[in-house]
């Protein structure tokens, strides 16, 4: 796809990710994560009751980091579960059970994953999925919003076949106010998924 600048769909997750360094390096940067955190620790406030099991995913590329939060969550109440992705060679992801000091092992795109051969770490279904975005967008209507990922389409091909299997669960774009594009520059594809919620510093969007 093309942006109305001629710039590829490539060259403007190059551009977001370059302005996510400079972004982290900012005096801005610790500020602005103690907001993002405090968003979803009121989410997960106000909806721990029907949350027992998130996945999130190991910080890659100047992403932010929610393993602190969560495993805070996690270990606050005896059934709660964490679980991280694993990209399969069909390029689905299958989720398993994550705990602190789990040995983990890279994958081809260098991110540190589960070992499905674990035992003690067995296959999950969470009932929340969080997704960290390099940019996102916002329907005309305001009533979906949309993530721009790296491009492997691991998240859209998972989320499109539970969807098939009647089997949904909550899906959250992370990401920061900056980060979100107009239709000028990106706009979502037929076979991107929606997400239920895209949480940024300044709130929880529906």
């Amino acid at each position: 796809m093309l942006d109305m600048h001629g710039n590829s769909t490539k060259s403007l997750r190059q551009d977001l990710l370059r302005q996510r360094n400079e972004f982290m390096a900012s005096p801005d940067y610790a500020q602005t994560e103690a907001r993002l955190i405090g968003v979803l620790n009121q989410f997960l406030t106000n909806h721990s009751p029907e949350l027992k099991s998130i996945a999130l995913y190991c910080p890659i590329q100047n992403e932010i980091d929610l393993r602190p939060t969560l495993l805070d969550w996690a270990n606050n109440q005896a059934d709660r579960q964490l679980a991280l992705p694993f990209a399969k060679e069909d390029k689905h992801l299958d989720f398993y059970l994550w705990q602190a000091g789990d040995v983990l092992s890279p994958s081809k795109h260098g991110v540190p994953e589960p070992i499905p051969s674990n035992s003690q770490r067995p296959q999950i279904l969470p009932d929340c999925i969080l997704l960290p975005c390099v940019g996102w967008s916002e329907s005309q209507d305001k009533k979906k919003h949309w993530r721009l990922g790296y491009g492997g389409g691991y998240f859209d091909r998972t989320l499109a076949l539970l969807k098939k299997l009647g089997r949904q669960p909550i899906c959250i774009g992370i990401g920061f106010d900056w980060q979100k594009l107009d239709d000028t520059k990106w706009s979502a594809q037929t076979h991107d998924e929606p997400l239920t919620y895209m949480l940024t510093e300044s709130g929880l969007r529906p």
